[in-house]
């Protein structure tokens, strides 16, 4: 299977985007975005349909939400065409339209969707969005099926955009969109992968096989990260019986002498809890405990391939935490990197001892403009924000509202959550520099507080506390994300390299 080629980072959907003009023949199914109570326009492209007349029938009018469905002869074929209202809203959102009804078409065997832009005001930008709604939506996971349980029929292939300027569509899309697809699609794979297929030696293995991008990668296994004095960071892997690594990524294809955009991400490849072992309902999920380091990963795949004019620099920390006789134990005490020591009340806050270290090494060394870290660091988060928010705590007011304006553009949406001294006094330890949780309350809150203390005084930094958008429950409603892994902070981080890092605004 795909799924056990140990050096592949092939993403797994092969959806193919082609931009065509309006009057092109149709192909498949299709999706009609209009602005209009009418669909007369359409009926040419589709002869003796009568669409126009349905519409007329179904009482339908151009408010967004409206739609109606039907089917038509194209030739031989009887093809569905989906009709929906853009509505007079100027946010009309055409990536989620584009998605919801590619997942109404699952299962049906439909592998070809038409989608009809032309005549209304769409944008280039609308276009290429559009396109990647479907791929979104088609998203499927199946490396690890056998034939006999794979779905019976096949997959949505193709989707082509007719739009009235299909040149201006394609560009935005090849130069934007599409490699931030290929970055989400990647990010989910890591984050389906079980834990037998992605641990930290075949993680790393993936990250090296993007060097064929153009990204420079850099590798540290324990022996390394030992002589730097990452105590933290190796004490978590301490219990697995497989190796902890340090992954840097490069892209550096900005100024000379700019100083690089910095993304940290935590890479627990699966979370036992260690001795604080976790209850055993539910924690397959911790395969997905990995996250935030798939969001940095899946960011750099995209920079790559979209040939981002920025200095970026992705660091992953990556770990098994398991619980063997050599695990490290609640009450042990440990030197972080920084040189302060750490004592360990619980070993199941392990990502933050992973996340501090890395902080540590990267900042230091690469002497970023600003850091962003991102981490499915608590369950407490999810309290807070359930799943529509990741929390985002940050040291600085300008980089925390690039990050909130970043969320809102593209739709990976942060909230923002305080810092202060009350909390950071919860960390304090009568045993060590300090102790790795600050107690029941507050707790995403003090976990923030806890990687603050790694980062350097006049170093703008963010913590993304992403747990509970990495991963997709099954009460989260949106149509492009039909797996457990969301690919969540992609898209995210693109676009705030994108506004604040290469001097031109998407």
């Amino acid at each position: 299977m795909a799924g056990n080629k140990k050096n592949s980072a092939e993403l797994t959907e092969t959806v193919r985007v082609t931009f065509v003009d309006e009057d092109a023949a149709p192909q498949g199914a299709a999706l009609i975005l209009t602005d209009s109570d009418r669909v007369e326009g359409y009926d040419r492209l589709y002869p003796g349909a009568g669409l126009d007349a349905v519409a007329q029938a179904t009482g339908f009018k151009n408010k967004s939400g409206r739609k109606f469905s039907t089917f038509v002869a194209n030739g031989q074929d009887a093809v569905q065409v989906f009709v929906r209202a853009r509505g007079d809203d100027e946010t009309f959102d055409y990536e989620m339209a584009v998605a919801e009804t590619a997942k109404a078409m699952k299962g049906s065997g439909v592998r070809e969707l038409t989608i009809h832009l032309g005549g209304s005001d769409a944008t280039a930008d609308d276009a290429a969005r559009a396109a990647l709604g479907a791929r979104l939506a088609s998203y499927a996971f199946n490396r690890h099926k056998s034939k006999a349980t794979l779905p019976k029929t096949r997959p949505l292939e193709t989707v082509r955009v007719a739009v009235d300027d299909p040149a201006a569509a394609r560009n935005a899309y090849d130069n934007y969109y599409g490699p931030v697809g290929d970055g989400m699609v990647f990010a989910r794979d890591l984050v389906n992968e079980p834990p037998n297929v992605l641990y930290p030696e075949t993680y790393k293995d993936r990250l090296v096989a993007l060097e064929e991008l153009g990204l420079e990668i850099e590798v540290l296994g324990e022996a390394e990260m030992d002589e730097l004095g990452m105590q933290a960071l190796l004490g978590v892997g301490k219990g697995s019986e497989r190796e902890s690594f340090l992954v840097v990524l490069k892209h550096l294809h900005g100024r000379d002498g700019d100083a690089p955009a910095l993304l940290v991400g935590k890479g627990l490849t699966f979370d036992s809890g260690g001795i604080s072992l976790k209850p055993g309902a539910n924690m397959w999920d911790m395969k997905g405990d990995m996250g935030g380091s798939a969001a940095v990963v899946g960011t750099m795949m995209a920079l790559a391939k979209r040939k981002a004019k920025a200095n970026v620099i992705g660091v992953v920390g990556l770990v098994e935490n398991m619980p063997d006789g050599r695990a490290q134990n609640p009450g042990d005490i440990v030197t972080s990197m920084s040189g302060q020591t750490i004592e360990v009340q619980n070993t199941d806050a392990e990502g933050r001892l992973v996340l501090c270290d890395a902080l540590h090494y990267s900042i230091d060394k690469y002497k970023p403009a600003a850091c962003v870290d991102l981490a499915t660091l608590t369950g407490a988060i999810v309290i807070g924000l359930g799943h529509e928010y990741a929390g985002l705590f940050s040291n600085d007011d300008g980089l925390a509202e690039q990050l909130n304006l970043a969320g809102d553009a593209s739709t990976d949406k942060v909230w923002r959550m305080p810092l202060g001294k009350p909390y950071d006094k919860l960390l304090n330890s009568p045993n060590a520099d300090m102790k790795n949780i600050g107690g029941r309350a507050a707790g995403s809150i003090t976990a923030a507080q806890f990687l603050q203390r790694f980062v350097p005084k006049g170093t703008v930094w963010a913590h993304l506390d992403v747990a509970g958008t990495a991963m997709k429950p099954s009460g989260r409603h949106d149509a492009r994300e039909s797996t457990f892994g969301t690919g969540f902070g992609v898209r995210l981080l693109n676009r705030w390299i994108a506004s604040n890092h290469e001097g031109a605004e998407r």
